[in-house]
């Protein structure tokens, strides 16, 4: 592994084994994507799905926007960028200023990205994304039309190098501090779907589908299941 994804500011929180980075990415959705363009940093923030290669393959997400979008015109070009991925979990509070923190799990992953060009590779990348983002729902709805694919740009990005790190459990202050009476802890955070709203356009008595009633962020499941 090369330094640029060495964790090297509280190393003991780093990871490098591809269960906790496949845990962390699969728990996401979306991604912040950084790449340099004459000089001038740009971070971008988009869906994603990970393309989940049994075979021992390199590690790969897909991308997607606009065929008219910059960051996609020059990640195609094969510049390297960095994508990350972040949870938080919860904000930690401690009885000084200075140590105050989050518990997080977050994932910083190198490479470079490829223009996929035909059609059914395509619709495959999209089917990707949106199983990841919903499982179930790419097999309900209308897949894209030919114009549709043409006006959208899909992208394979190669993970050649990646790190995770993660924070948990309470605050850690100094020993002298623990005396003090301020109040310490953690306050959990906890991203969630809440009851499904349905269109007011929604035509005849379609039920709401069992993968919408289970969905939470993560793909999960959750536990709202009253449609409203």
């Amino acid at each position: 592994m090369n330094d640029r994804a060495t964790v090297r500011r509280l190393p003991q929180r780093g990871a490098y084994d591809a269960e906790t980075i496949h845990a962390i990415l699969d728990a996401g959705f979306l991604a912040h994507v950084g790449f340099c363009l004459e000089g001038q940093p740009f971070v971008i923030p988009t869906l994603y799905g990970r393309v989940r290669d049994e075979g021992g393959g390199q590690d790969k997400l897909c991308l997607h926007g606009s065929a008219a979008s910059r960051m996609l015109r020059e990640l195609s070009a094969g510049v390297p960028a960095c994508v990350t991925v972040t949870l938080v979990d919860g904000i930690v509070l401690a009885r000084s200023a200075f140590h105050h923190s989050m518990n997080y799990r977050s994932v910083v992953a190198f490479g470079t990205a490829r223009k996929i060009e035909d059609v059914q590779g395509k619709a495959e990348a999209l089917r990707v994304i949106s199983d990841h983002l919903i499982a179930g729902r790419w097999d309900d709805v209308r897949n894209p039309t030919a114009k549709e694919l043409k006006a959208t740009s899909v992208l394979e990005f190669t993970i050649e190098e990646a790190s995770a790190k993660i924070r948990t459990g309470p605050p850690v202050d100094d020993e002298e501090d623990y005396a003090l009476p301020v109040w310490a802890g953690v306050v959990p955070l906890h991203l969630q779907a809440a009851a499904p709203l349905k269109d007011a356009r929604l035509n005849g008595d379609i039920p709401l589908p069992g993968y919408v009633r289970r969905f939470h962020a993560n793909g999960n499941g959750h536990h709202g299941t009253e449609e409203q």
